[in-house]
C-alpha cells in the first residue's frame, strides 16, 4: 500500500506545503536529485535562515545565503550519477564550494557517502574526521 494509500482512510492528503508555528517558518523547497519530487526545507526564525538540503545533483539557488546549511553528499571529490541520467548527487568539496560562493554562513555535513578503497588510497578523505563535517567560512557574521 502506498502512503497516500495509508493516509486516505485516516481523511489525510499528503502534500508539500509551507508550515509557520510559534515564530518558526519552514517552507519546502525543490532539490534536483532523481526522477520524483524530493525537497529540502528553509527553516527561518528571528531574523535567522537556516536550510536542510537532502541530497542533491546541483546546489539549491533558495539556500543562498543562509546562515546554517544542512547538506548531503557523496564521496569527497566523486558525486554519484543514477544511472540513465535520472539523478544523482554532488561530491562533498563542491558542496562545500558552491555554498561559499553563495553566501552560506556555516555548513554542516548531515550525511556523506562513504569513500572507496581507491579513494582513501588516493588520500581523498580529510585528516580529521571532525573538522571533515563542518565548515565556516570566513564571510560570516
Amino acid at each position: 500500500m502506498t502512503r497516500s494509500g495509508l493516509a486516505r482512510p485516516l481523511g489525510l492528503r499528503p502534500q508539500v506545503i509551507p508550515l509557520v508555528l510559534d515564530g518558526v517558518t519552514i517552507t519546502p523547497w525543490p532539490v534536483q536529485h532523481t526522477s520524483h519530487a524530493t525537497f529540502g526545507y528553509l527553516i527561518d526564525s528571528a531574523g535567522r535562515h537556516a536550510a536542510w538540503a537532502p541530497e542533491f545533483m546541483a546546489f539549491p539557488t533558495w539556500a543562498a545565503g543562509v546562515d546554517l546549511l544542512f547538506a548531503d553528499a557523496a564521496g569527497w571529490r566523486r558525486p554519484i550519477r543514477f544511472a540513465r541520467g535520472v539523478g544523482g548527487q554532488m561530491a562533498a568539496l563542491t558542496v562545500a564550494a558552491e555554498a561559499r560562493r553563495a553566501g552560506v554562513c556555516r555548513l554542516v555535513f548531515a550525511h556523506l557517502g562513504r569513500p572507496t578503497i581507491r579513494a582513501l588510497e588516493a588520500g581523498e578523505t580529510p585528516r580529521s574526521a571532525r573538522s571533515a563535517g563542518r565548515v565556516r567560512f570566513s564571510a560570516c557574521r
